[in-house]
């Protein structure tokens, strides 16, 4: 089976859990960064997984016009979905249900809440304060979830 990841990644973070979760797929494994390609052609792919990062409250808004673009091309695929944030719990699984359209969640044979990063180093002067205002951390901190990573694809196996 042929997969592809596409993702958006603003500092780094979702790009590392990509590649993690590419190296978990069997099969042929294609991964592609939103903000690298122009032309895209899905009808090469079996599947397509997508994922993205929340900045601001936010997914990318190059997560979200990929996602109208192509719904229908989506629908018609195996898919799954990841979002990598920093919060936990229901809270995590508001922005998840916020950040993709309600119609491709429930189509999505995987969803995947993967943790996150703050890589101070990365971000800029507005960034790093706001986080250290309203997290109080000063530098930087990881949850990203190797286990989350794992069972996400272990679940698309198992399908």
């Amino acid at each position: 089976m042929d997969t592809v990841i596409i993702y958006a990644s603003s500092h780094g973070t979702t790009e590392k859990a990509a590649k993690m979760l590419g190296q978990k797929i069997t099969g042929q494994v294609t991964i592609i960064d939103l903000k690298k390609i122009k032309n895209l052609d899905l009808e090469e792919f079996d599947q397509v997984i997508i994922g993205g990062s929340i900045h601001a409250g936010m997914i990318q808004r190059k997560v979200t016009n990929f996602m109208k673009r192509f719904e229908n091309e989506l629908l018609a695929k195996r898919l799954g979905l990841f979002l990598c944030c920093m919060r936990e719990g229901e809270s995590a699984n508001v922005q998840f249900e916020q950040s993709y359209p309600q119609v491709l969640r429930e189509h999505s044979k995987a969803n995947g809440l993967f943790g996150g990063e703050f890589l101070f180093g990365k971000m800029n002067y507005i960034e790093k304060t706001i986080i250290k205002k309203m997290k109080g951390d000063t530098e930087d901190v990881s949850t990203l979830d190797e286990k989350a990573i794992n069972e996400f694809a272990k679940s698309l196996l198992d399908y």
